[in-house]
């Protein structure tokens, strides 16, 4: 694919005629207009006029150009015991006859359908159904508690809603069509039909006139051929949490996004056809919907879905099992997914139990990675740990070492470099780039490339004044960071977390990086609370390693030591503490906002996110308990 440089700045000089040739790789029902249509700047689209069906690029191309006996999908699930593989033709089959079941079910072009579903295969065969059709999805997170539900119903007004009886989680089962009923109930907008997947674990009850049984709608249907459509068309709306409360649509287009993800997975990942790719998120979010669902099959990868946990499934050696099993060779998961691990196997001894031969890079991506884990990621797998760096908003990797360009020396904190088509900058307060190695607002130039947001779901002025309005010319990503002399971007933290220690502006995401460095610690955060004398103070929280014993008081005055050594007295960071678990979202982000909340004595919403609410009371207390021992003259 040529060097980085080379190819970064051809996709810079000339943006159109570099993203035409990535367009060349699918499969056009009609050519574009314009690569590129900014006629209606800062909005932009692209592929203008084009013709274009993202499911037949999925799936229907590679049956009909020799892949059709090739694996699609393996679906692995240690939390009920069972396994299902499915090859490219079988998935276009299923996904056929299920779009004719929704064609029955009424539903037309341009209708959005909610998609509440677990981590089985029945959730990607649900998605690509509504590409195939036309249909605009809206994936929500399974489990989310009904009144979240509610909202995404009412913001999305979808003519149908897919769903399942129940999820698994390793001790219990969850029955989502409870929920589901209460969140119907609640909404303002009711949609006119269910489609249920009944699940062996868990019998449904099915609601009269409105609920229909999956496997009675799939027997019954004729299969649906794939639609053409307007390539910048929406694919599907994923809602994001807001500042405000009220969930962010991010809108997806079809053939940008195609050409995006298909380029991605080559460049970014060094993917080619017949690999075999696991990303081990969920449906529910943006990773599984680039990186389970849709990268890896139009590029023509065999895709893992896998519904499990890094540990507890049973064991710390669960990913390492699956590795093996399948024989993965790109492995796409999140930080805090090897912090858990780190944490039960400190010494990563499961690992010698499996040949993970296959595997050519693990990928990190969703929260800061910090050096630690990925020096214990490499000297535990023995290949590259790439770091990259996106948003939901984005859609697919901004900053990343680029597999299948160039492979980079590694820089331990450091996403690497702009992935061709992304061009970012570091801008002071007033829009002015700061010097290299100086902290600012990071943003991207516009146009942002293909595949990212091309809206906000009915909401385009909340589009323009959330992202493109602080600096006119760029996107507001939302990131504090640096980019050195190398050109590496490296992102230190949300710009709220930035904290203001008696004038000076400290990056928390950088204490963070020393606390991770201490042996006995597995994850860390580390928060600005607000103080009358300095304005605001760090306050670290961290989580030990399986099998620490030595005294609480000893390893917390060697890492306020640590930080003051890598830092400075300037960071006044004199309070940490030792908790059994931080709070973080299901897809592993932590709730530093929430636990600055909970620090200040203000009032907050618990996040519909959250993993396991329980958490924030632990949290609350040991805070608390701190804070009474400082009032009273003694250390945190």
């Amino acid at each position: 694919m040529g060097r980085y440089q080379d190819q970064y700045a051809r996709a810079q000089r000339d943006p159109q005629a570099f993203w035409a040739e990535q367009a060349e790789h699918l499969h056009w029902h009609k050519k574009w207009d314009q690569v590129l249509d900014s006629s209606r700047a800062p909005l932009m689209q692209w592929f203008a006029g084009a013709q274009f069906n993202t499911c037949y690029n999925a799936l229907d191309r590679h049956v009909e150009n020799g892949r059709a006996d090739q694996l699609a999908l393996i679906y692995d699930s240690p939390v009920t015991g069972s396994a299902r593989q499915l090859t490219f033709a079988q998935l276009r089959d299923e996904v056929a006859h299920f779009a004719g079941a929704l064609l029955d079910q009424g539903v037309k072009p341009g209708d959005r359908v909610v998609i509440y579903m677990p981590m089985v295969p029945e959730a990607a065969v649900a998605m690509l159904a509504c590409a195939r059709i036309g249909a605009v999805h809206s994936v929500v997170f399974g489990g989310f508690a009904p009144r979240e539900l509610a909202k995404r119903i009412d913001a999305a007004e979808p003519v149908l809603v897919i769903s399942a009886s129940c999820g698994i989680e390793p001790n219990r089962t969850i029955e989502y069509k409870p929920m589901l009923d209460e969140a119907i109930e609640i909404s303002a907008h009711k949609p006119a039909r269910c489609i249920i997947l009944q699940r062996p674990q868990c019998t449904a009850t099915l609601v009269a006139g409105r609920d229909v049984d999956w496997a009675a709608a799939v027997a019954q249907a004729k299969p649906a051929d794939c639609v053409p459509r307007a390539a910048t068309d929406p694919l599907y709306v994923l809602y994001t949490s807001g500042t405000t409360g009220k969930p962010k649509g991010v809108v997806r287009d079809n053939g940008g996004h195609a050409v995006a993800l298909h380029y991605s997975m080559r460049a970014v990942f060094g993917c080619k056809p017949g690999d075999v790719y696991w990303a081990a998120s969920d449906v529910g979010w943006v990773v599984g919907h680039s990186y389970i669902v849709y990268g890896p099959l139009l590029l023509g990868c065999t895709t893992v879905m896998y519904e499990g946990k890094p540990v507890g499934t049973p064991d710390a050696g669960a990913f390492w099992r699956v590795i093996s099993q399948y024989k993965v060779n790109a492995f796409f998961t999140a930080p805090t997914a090897f912090r858990a691990i780190k944490k039960e196997d400190p010494n990563g001894t499961r690992v010698k139990n499996y040949d993970l031969s296959s595997l050519r890079t693990l990928f990190l991506a969703g929260e800061r990675s910090d050096p630690d884990t990925i020096h214990w990621a490499e000297n535990l797998l023995k290949v590259p740990v790439v770091d990259n760096w996106w948003q939901t908003e984005l859609g697919w990797p901004a900053i990343a070492n680029c597999q299948g360009i160039e492979s980079m020396p590694v820089k331990a904190g450091s996403s690497t470099v702009p992935v061709p088509g992304y061009e970012m900058q570091a801008l002071d307060n007033d829009g002015a780039p700061v010097p290299d190695g100086e902290i600012g607002n990071l943003v991207i130039k516009l146009p942002l490339p293909p595949g990212t947001l091309s809206t906000l779901w009915n909401n385009e002025q909340g589009y323009i004044d959330g992202y493109l309005s602080r600096y006119p010319g760029y996107y507001l990503t939302g990131d504090a960071g640096y980019i050195d002399a190398d050109g590496y971007v490296w992102i230190m933290s949300r710009i709220d977390d930035i904290i203001n220690v008696a004038g000076h502006r400290l990056s928390t995401g950088a204490m963070e990086e020393v606390l991770a460095g201490h042996a006995d610690v597995a994850e860390c955060a580390v928060i600005g609370v607000a103080d009358t004398l300095k304005g605001q103070l760090p306050l670290g929280m961290v989580v030990l390693k399986s099998g620490v014993e030595r005294p609480a008081a000893q390893i917390q005055n060697e890492l306020i030591a640590r930080v003051r050594e890598h830092i400075g007295a300037v960071a006044a960071f004199k309070t940490v503490l030792i908790v059994p678990r931080l709070p973080k979202t299901r897809s592993g982000k932590v709730l530093r906002a929430t636990m600055r909340s909970i620090a200040e004595g203000k009032e907050f919403v618990t996040p519909a996110t959250i993993d396991d609410p329980r958490v924030l009371d632990e949290i609350g207390a040991l805070i608390g308990n701190a804070q009474t021992r400082q009032a009273n003259g003694g250390c945190g």
